[in-house]
């Protein structure tokens, strides 16, 4: 190899690595897909390796592209360090960064959050990902995302977010006109609201697993805002945290001293982007706030003391 790659042809590199066909590198790079395959087949001949297996699905990494694929990960960190340090972001936060969030904590508590940071901080912008499923940080689908399972391989700074806990809900119609609820094996005979079962962004997500009975499921949803909508309505008992229950939805708590389920959200970013200070500063303001509203995530002395579910009354 008479002279090194192009930093270019390798940024065109890493986004059909993310993207795994033409068409999707082509969108996030703004160019004709035929530009794509261009570059490609250019650092291709110009390293004398193969480095992606093209097949009718898409594009994906060879042996010598996945060796390949730190070192341009680490050019493309290299290269957005600088780019923040030359135009001043090393002491204000500027520029746009994509957080993926579940939906309805990035509606009831994110989105609110973020209105007093945009205004302290007028060059920065936020592009909220509110997904039925969690980001996918690998691809650079988002900058930081909020989870229930962090990263297991990969270069990511991590961190406990919060613990959170998941009581049962119903709405004053449903619980008058259904059996009453004194002891958890009461709840055998109620209808539930939930996730849709092979939907299920986690596994972490079966909340009602933890009931040590098959529920009767009246309605299954992707998203838990339908959920608790559905259950304000008295379709059934809805299991959520504290932060998705709106004041005005009537809903009521139901065996909350006796039975929880319990989860843990994580904050996660690649290492070259947590160190970008317009990352920074939304997950910094992401974990304090956490730290500092424990209400949002479980109530106070309901259920002290169990990790999953409580003993029945």
């Amino acid at each position: 190899m008479n002279t090194l790659p192009e930093w270019t042809d390798l940024r065109f590199f890493l986004e059909l690595a993310r993207a795994g066909t033409l068409s999707g590198a082509s969108r996030r790079l703004a160019v004709e897909h035929t530009t794509v395959a261009r570059r490609i087949d250019r650092l291709e001949i110009q390293l004398g390796s193969t480095l992606f297996d093209r097949s009718r699905e898409g594009y994906q990494l060879t042996e010598m592209g996945l060796a390949l694929l730190p070192h341009a990960e680490a050019m493309e960190s290299a290269a957005l360090a600088a780019t923040e340090q030359l135009s001043g972001a090393q002491i204000s936060a500027r520029g746009v960064v994509r957080l993926g969030v579940p939906e309805i904590f990035g509606t009831r508590v994110v989105a609110p959050l973020l209105v007093g940071l945009l205004q302290e901080h007028p060059e920065l912008s936020v592009d909220l990902l509110l997904l039925p499923r969690f980001a996918n940080l690998a691809n650079r689908e988002a900058d930081l995302g909020v989870m229930l399972e962090p990263p297991s391989t990969g270069r990511y700074m991590v961190t406990k977010l919060a613990t959170f806990r998941l009581y049962l809900y119903g709405a004053p119609s449903y619980l008058a006109s259904h059996p009453p609820i004194r002891q958890r094996a009461d709840l055998a005979q109620h209808d539930f609201v939930d996730y849709v079962q092979d939907r299920l962004a986690s596994s972490e997500l079966s909340f009602l697993d933890e009931l040590g009975f098959t529920p009767r499921r009246r309605l299954c949803c992707t998203g838990m805002m339908a959920q608790c909508e559905a259950a304000a309505l008295g379709l059934g008992l809805v299991l959520a945290p504290p932060y998705a229950i709106r004041p005005e939805s009537g809903l009521i708590p139901v065996l909350q001293a006796s039975f929880h389920a319990e989860r843990s959200f994580w904050l996660a970013a690649p290492v070259d982007l947590y160190r970008l200070p317009r990352v920074r500063v939304v997950w910094n303001l992401l974990r304090e706030y956490s730290e500092q509203h424990p209400p949002l995530f479980a109530h106070a002395g309901a259920g002290a003391g169990a990790t999953h579910s409580g003993a029945e009354n």
